[in-house]
């Protein structure tokens, strides 16, 4: 019970102290649960072992494109059979060095022997009627000059007869009749000379007309014999270039049509490297640019010499021409690693390129701190290469940052770096 005998302000000040120190407690209680709930959770520790690290820096980037392929021969040619055939004997296999005359394989072909021997006939007998027509033509221009020969003779005399008859005529010794006649003779076959002169001169003049018909059928028949002789002859396929044969893609006694690929023969002293580079990155890909090649046992420098106008399997397909000798082991169908020079861009910032960086766009990484901490960052990215990329905005000269994939911390912005 409260002291009656304590004035009411004495009692105050006795409540007041029996309340101060639960309510002094309780006041401290409530303070520490708002602090404890205004405090931030604790950042998760990542372990740095396994992470990759990169540092942004500033300076030349230069971009580059990578693409995977082989060696092949600059000079290749597939060599097609020029008429149907069986192969009877393949003469040289694949790896052989070659000649331009050299036999890969023989073909066989009854029937176009055959017709070589039908051809040769024909051509013998179209001889035979050219040397005909040209004995039937000689002979008529024979007969002519001989009529020539035979009408002046006969004109000569019949002009001495008429120039006799009228010396005589004078004397009284030949009737005028037979002058008029003499002389009228003497016309008449001076008219027939000019007459058969003209006749001679038409047939030599239509003589070679007249054997024409004859010489353009040997000459036809000529040709076809050629023809079908080199036909004959092409029943050996031969190389036609210096090089290795690569390959025989016909077995003895397989059927082969005309315009079949029966070999293939390349130069191996002149070499291309042919890769193939993604589609994404293709379209900066010019004739003309500078590129390396590594072949294993070194890498050679070349040029874009040919870029594939489309695309294949998502890849694209360029040629790189060698401005330098190649290593030595290189050889047709080696596989090559190929890097293109895009371009070079001067006082640019720049970083490894992560695993989830695409030219253009906005990736979030973590910069670390020298406290051990790394805070997410958003980072607008430019133009990439094989191994950096351009940092357009987001981070600064000098800043390191985790390349890793940080996806499992997706959730939160700041870790703690062990």
């Amino acid at each position: 019970m409260p002291d009656l005998a304590l004035s009411p302000a004495e009692q105050r000040r006795r409540r007041w102290r029996r309340l101060r120190v639960p309510a002094l407690a309780a006041v401290l209680v409530l303070a520490g649960s708002v602090a404890v709930l205004r405090m931030a959770p604790a950042a998760p520790s990542v372990d740095g072992g396994p992470l990759w690290f990169d540092t942004v820096q500033r300076g030349e980037l230069v971009r580059e494109v990578r693409g995977t392929g082989t060696l092949v021969p600059v000079d290749t040619a597939w060599i097609p059979a020029t008429t149907d055939g069986r192969v009877a004997e393949i003469v040289l296999r694949p790896g052989a060095q070659v000649e331009p005359d050299a036999v890969i394989l023989l073909l066989q072909n009854a029937a176009l022997q055959q017709e070589v021997v039908d051809t040769r006939l024909q051509l013998e007998a179209a001889e035979a009627r050219l040397a005909r027509a040209d004995a039937d033509a000689t002979t008529a221009l024979l007969a002519q000059e001989a009529l020539v020969a035979q009408t002046e003779a006969t004109y000569e005399e019949a002009r001495a007869d008429a120039e006799a008859d009228a010396s005589l005529l004078g004397d009284g010794l030949v009737s005028e009749l037979q002058h008029r006649r003499s002389s009228t003779r003497a016309r008449a076959l001076q008219t027939q000379v000019a007459a058969e002169r003209k006749r001679l001169d038409v047939g030599q003049r239509m003589r070679p007309s007249q054997i024409a018909e004859q010489q353009a059928e040997v000459s036809r028949m000529r040709a076809l014999l050629a023809l079908k002789q080199e036909q004959v002859g092409q029943l050996h396929v031969r190389a036609g270039m210096h090089g290795v044969l690569q390959a025989v893609p016909v077995e003895v006694g397989s059927q082969v049509t005309a315009g079949t690929n029966v070999a293939r023969v390349a130069d191996p002293a002149q070499l291309k490297a042919q890769v193939r580079v993604p589609e994404t990155q293709a379209r900066d890909v010019q004739i003309g640019q500078v590129a390396r090649v590594d072949t294993r046992n070194g890498v050679a420098q070349g040029r874009v010499s040919r870029v594939d106008p489309a695309a294949v399997s998502g890849t694209v397909m360029v040629d790189i021409t060698f401005v330098a000798d190649l290593p030595r082991g290189a050889r047709p169908d080696l596989s090559v690693d190929g890097i293109i020079e895009i371009e070079r861009l001067s006082n640019v910032l720049y970083m490894a390129r992560p695993s989830n960086g695409q030219e253009g766009g906005t990736i979030s990484v973590f910069r670390t701190t020298p406290d051990g901490m790394a805070d997410r960052r958003r980072v607008r990215l430019g133009k990439g290469s094989v191994r950096h990329i351009q940092i357009l905005e987001g981070l600064g000269e000098g800043e390191r940052v985790v390349l890793s994939d940080m996806s499992a911390w997706d959730q939160v912005d700041r870790v703690q770096i062990r």
